[in-house]
């Protein structure tokens, strides 16, 4: 036995142990952690610090000797502190990303203190039940048919990894071919179908997958695809196919023709995953619901819950209707892992065998809300965009390029320099932060709407600040003549 103060170290030898107890260091951290929760709202939204400033403060040699745990917690929260910027800010528009609701937060340092490696259904029971719950809730949220395997992975990409894969395997093997067990090498060739403007991502997981660049279909003003012009790519050749639709552009926010784009898929033979990394919301609205309708005629979904629903990051969600097919092509056996009898174990839901309790947070969020709240939340962000949009578009020199369909505003003012000198403007006083895009061959200044906290106040002095920082453009503006 050895002293409870000490752990052993090599054969003979003892280290002294960690020299603070649990409650101290837990408790500096909470400390730390509602110091900034407590600033965030009204703190300037960009970092003032470099990644060099922030190494420079927190010491860039490894020390010879430890140092105690407390200082250590102080030195990480101190230090850093300058280098964060302040996503959780109401008025954080800058990318699609939420804040952190309370009990969410709550949850995710339950899950830390767990620090349960949910992989396995029989092994750890507990966190695995509360993530098959919040995945049958989600389901009934969408609309989506109760059979679907849910899978928690790192975020959209690796959802839409997961969808991919199931995809890929099964259209493979409509066509004789198991690419689980022999590979892509000799096969036949996957068409990857997608619209002009699906959003990254995709093409991203679609390339982890070996099946190259996307066949591209050409899209609507809105960026929502043509079903047309997927009818006449789907004709030109009989191969094994994958559509990928989108519920959510990334810069009008709009949604494809799931109805008739599904249906123009599906009889050609075709796998359809839908990206709805922010969209897919939508469905649990009914004031909004309309705006995915067909969409539960896919074959896939991918969401993400630290988007919309605000839960810490990270927590993409990956839906494939075919449980046979996302286990195929994701699911790992073992002598040495102890596989459930009854169900699906996580680990053949998503590309990791070990990984956190993540989809814990999405179940406390659900939880809290209930059915009624997560339908509130979902429209006061679109109440929220449509806001701004109304309020930013009165403003001189505005142009509201977007139809406000649901969470994205995108504005430009007459040159790209001058849209591009707008969000600087912003970024320098802090208040609001919306960055650049390009969008049908324009510099755009966009706001996405995803925090929780985003009400009609955090508008008014959004459109304000957009306002000083035009008034502002304007005094910097040489005379004419």
């Amino acid at each position: 036995m050895h002293d409870a103060n000490t752990t052993t170290g090599g054969i003979g030898e003892s280290v002294p142990a960690a020299d603070a107890s649990y409650d101290e260091v837990v408790a500096a951290a909470a400390g730390h952690a509602l110091g900034w929760l407590s600033g965030v709202r009204e703190r300037a939204i960009p970092p003032h610090a470099s990644a060099d400033d922030i190494k420079d403060r927190l010491g860039r040699e490894l020390p010879q000797v430890g140092e105690p745990d407390l200082e250590v917690i102080a030195r990480l929260a101190e230090g850093v502190e300058p280098g964060l910027i302040a996503i959780g800010s109401p008025r954080f528009y800058g990318w699609v990303i939420g804040g952190t609701q309370p009990v969410a937060l709550g949850a995710d340092w339950l899950v830390s203190a767990w620090d349960q490696n949910t992989g396995l259904r029989a092994i750890t029971p507990g966190a695995v039940a509360v993530e098959e719950l919040a995945g049958e809730w989600l389901l009934d949220l969408f609309g989506l048919p109760a059979q679907c395997d849910v899978g928690f992975t790192t975020g959209a990409t690796m959802a839409q990894f997961s969808c991919m894969a199931a995809a890929r395997g099964d259209v493979l093997r409509r066509a004789g071919w198991d690419v689980e067990a022999d590979g892509l090498a000799g096969g036949p060739a996957v068409r990857y179908i997608a619209g002009e403007e699906r959003h990254g991502t995709m093409d991203l997981a679609a390339r982890y997958l070996g099946l190259g660049a996307p066949v591209t279909v050409p899209a609507d003003e809105q960026g929502c695809i043509g079903v047309e012009a997927l009818a006449a790519v789907l004709a030109e050749e009989d191969r094994p196919a994958i559509v990928a639709l989108q519920a959510g552009n990334i810069h009008s926010g709009g949604f494809d023709d799931f109805a008739a784009a599904i249906t123009v898929a599906h009889a050609a033979g075709a796998w359809v995953h839908v990206d709805g990394a922010f969209g897919l919301w939508a469905a649990a609205s009914p004031r909004l619901r309309h705006l995915t309708s067909g969409f539960e005629a896919a074959d896939s979904w991918s969401t993400d819950a630290h988007k919309t629903l605000n839960v810490p990051y990270d927590c993409g969600i990956a839906i494939v209707r075919d449980p046979a097919a996302m286990r195929h092509a994701l699911g790992m056996h073992a002598s040495y892992l102890q596989s459930t009898a009854v169900g699906s174990d996580p680990q053949e839901k998503a590309p990791e065998l070990s990984r956190r309790a993540r989809g814990v947070p999405t179940w406390a969020v659900l939880r809290s809300l209930g059915r009624d709240g997560v339908a509130e939340l979902v429209d006061g962000l679109a109440e929220a965009a449509r806001g701004i949009a109304d309020g930013v578009g009165a403003l001189p020199g505005v142009e509201v390029l977007n139809e406000v369909v649901f969470t994205q505003v995108c504005i430009a003012l007459d040159t790209d320099e001058a849209t591009a000198a707008l969000s600087e403007r912003l970024w320098n006083d802090g208040e609001v932060l919306a960055m650049t895009s390009r969008w049908h061959g324009r510099t755009v200044v966009r706001f996405s709407v995803s925090n929780w906290r985003t009400d009609a106040a955090e508008v008014r002095r959004t459109v304000d600040a957009v306002a000083r920082a035009l008034v502002g453009l304007e005094a910097e503006a040489p005379p004419i003549g």
